[in-house]
C-alpha cells in the first residue's frame, strides 16, 4: 500500500478519509435528535420515559463498544504488515465479543424498572422505560455488531458506505417512528414501544447492509470475513478482548463526565438545565467533526505502526492534529460571535423563559468555546493511542482527569464558590484539559517523541 510522506498529501488523505466518517457521526446524531423530536410531539411522560431508557442503553452500549472501536487501530496495523489472515481474525473475534456482551446485556434492559427506581427515577418513568428497554435491548446486538464493521470498513478505506447506510438508517428510523408511535400509515399506535421497534429494526437493517457490503463486495471477498465464522480463534479473541475493554470504560468514564454535569445542572435550575442542553448540541455537533478525524487519524497511523514507521506516524500525528486544531479555531470563532443565532435555532421565541435561556446559554456557549481546544486535543490523542494499540494507560488517565477532577472541579466552582452553572462547566474544562495533556504526552513521550 503506497503512502503519503508530505504533510498535504497526507492531509489531503486524512479527509478523504474522515470527512464520510464525520458525516456518519452526525447522522447518528441526527438520528437521535429526530427520536426526541417526535417523541416529544407524542407526549411529555413518553419523551422523559424514553430519554432515561436511551441514557441506560446508551450507558451500556459505550461500555460493550470498546471492542468495535478498538479493533479499528488492530486492522489498520495488520493492513500496514500486508496481514491480511489477521485482518480477518481480529474482526471476526470483535464480533463474536461484541455479540456476547450484546447478550449478558439483555437480562440489564429486562429487568431495568427496578434498577431505575433503585437509582431515585419516579415508578411511572421507570416503568415506561422498561417497556422502551425491553424492545429495544434486542437491539443491542446488532448495534454493537454495526460498530466492528464499520471500522472494519472504515480500516479499509471503504468509509462512504458507513455514511450511506447511517444515512438510510436515519431515513428508515423517521419512516418507522412515524408509523408506530402515532399509530399512521395504517400501522397500531405503540408510543414508547413503537420508538423502541422503530430503533431495533434500524440497527438489524444497518448490521445487514454493512455485512452484504463487506461479504460480496469483490475486492474484499479476500479477506473471507464470514467463512467459518463459527470457529474460535482464542488467541485474537484475548488480544481483542485486553484492547477492547479499557477503551469501553475510558468511553464510559467520559460520558459520565457530562452526565454528571448535567444531573448537577438540574440542581441548580430549569432554565440553567434547558441552555446546558442547548449548548450541549452544540458542543456534541462540533465534537462529531473532531471524532471523525481522530478515526481517520487512527487508521493512518495504524498503517504507519503496523510496518514500523515512526517518521510517518509522525506526520498522521502532527497532520491529525493541525486539522483538528484549524477546526476548533472555526468553531470558537462562530460560537464567540454568533450566540444568539446558534441558540436561537433551539427556541420558540413565543415560550415564556426565552430571554433567560438566551443569555445563560450566550455564557455557557463562550465557555464551551473555551474547552474546544482540550476537546480535539484529548480525543485525537485517544485516536493515535489506539492505532498504536496502548488502551489501558488512557483508561486510568481518563478516570482520574474526568472523575476525580472534572466533576469534583465542577462541583466546587458551582456550589463551593457559588459561580453556578459557569462554574460547573468550567470544572468540565478543567476535566479535559488535563485529560488532552496527559494523554498528548503518553503519545509523543511513549511512541513519537
Amino acid at each position: 500500500m503506497a503512502e503519503t510522506t508530505t504533510y498535504g498529501a497526507q492531509a489531503r488523505a486524512v479527509l478523504v478519509l474522515g470527512l464520510p466518517l464525520i458525516g456518519s457521526h452526525l447522522a447518528q446524531m441526527i438520528l437521535h435528535v429526530t427520536d426526541t423530536v417526535m417523541l416529544g410531539w407524542y407526549g411529555v411522560e413518553a419523551l422523559a420515559s424514553v430519554v432515561l431508557g436511551a441514557s441506560a442503553f446508551f450507558m451500556v452500549f459505550i461500555l460493550g463498544s470498546g471492542f468495535g472501536i478498538g479493533v479499528m487501530g488492530m486492522i489498520a496495523a495488520a493492513l500496514g504488515r500486508g496481514d491480511d489472515t489477521r485482518v480477518r481474525r481480529d474482526t471476526r473475534m470483535a464480533l463474536w465479543l461484541s455479540a456476547g456482551f450484546g447478550a449478558l446485556s439483555l437480562p440489564v434492559m429486562w429487568w431495568s424498572d427496578p434498577i431505575l427506581r433503585a437509582l431515585g427515577q419516579k415508578p411511572e418513568l421507570a416503568a415506561l422505560a422498561q417497556d422502551y428497554l425491553r424492545i429495544a435491548g434486542f437491539g443491542m446486538i446488532p448495534a454493537l455488531l454495526v460498530m466492528v464493521l464499520k471500522s472494519y470498513l472504515s480500516a479499509l478505506e471503504r468509509a462512504q458506505v458507513v455514511l450511506w447506510v447511517t444515512l438510510a438508517g436515519a431515513a428508515a428510523n423517521v419512516a418507522l417512528n412515524w408509523a408506530l408511535i402515532f399509530g399512521n400509515w395504517g400501522a397500531p399506535e405503540l408510543g414508547v414501544r413503537g420508538a423502541a421497534i422503530a430503533t431495533t429494526v434500524t440497527q438489524v437493517l444497518g448490521v445487514m447492509l454493512l455485512a452484504l457490503y463487506a461479504a460480496w463486495r469483490p475486492e474484499l471477498r479476500h479477506f473471507r470475513l464470514f467463512q467459518r465464522f463459527w470457529r474460535p480463534d482464542w488467541e485474537a479473541f484475548g488480544q481483542v478482548f485486553r484492547l477492547g475493554w479499557p477503551i469501553g470504560l475510558t468511553g464510559l468514564a467520559e460520558s459520565g463526565l457530562f452526565i454528571a454535569a448535567s444531573m448537577m445542572m438540574g440542581w441548580i435550575g430549569t432554565v440553567e438545565l434547558a441552555a446546558h442542553g442547548i449548548a450541549m448540541e452544540v458542543a456534541a455537533v462540533t465534537f462529531m467533526v473532531h471524532l471523525g478525524l481522530s478515526n481517520a487519524v487512527t487508521i493512518r497511523a495504524g498503517h504507519a505502526h503496523g510496518r514500523g514507521d515512526a517518521a510517518h506516524l509522525r506526520i498522521v500525528a502532527l497532520t491529525g492534529i493541525g486539522l483538528s486544531l484549524g477546526f476548533a479555531l472555526l468553531a470558537i470563532t462562530v460560537m464567540l460571535t454568533l450566540p444568539g443565532p446558534i441558540i436561537g435555532l433551539f427556541l420558540d421565541e413565543r415560550q415564556t423563559d426565552v430571554a433567560p435561556i438566551l443569555a445563560f446559554g450566550t455564557a455557557l456557549l463562550a465557555v464551551a468555546a473555551l474547552f474546544q481546544l482540550f476537546d480535539a486535543a484529548q480525543v485525537m490523542a485517544l485516536g493515535l493511542l489506539r492505532a498504536v494499540q496502548d488502551t489501558r494507560a488512557p483508561m486510568w488517565i481518563a478516570a482520574v482527569s474526568y472523575w476525580l477532577i472534572g466533576i469534583p472541579a465542577s462541583y466546587g466552582l458551582a456550589f463551593g464558590l457559588g459561580m453556578g452553572g459557569i462554574g460547573l462547566w468550567l470544572g468540565l474544562v478543567v476535566g479535559l484539559m488535563v485529560a488532552a495533556l496527559s494523554l498528548m504526552l503518553r503519545f509523543w513521550r511513549g511512541r513519537a517523541g
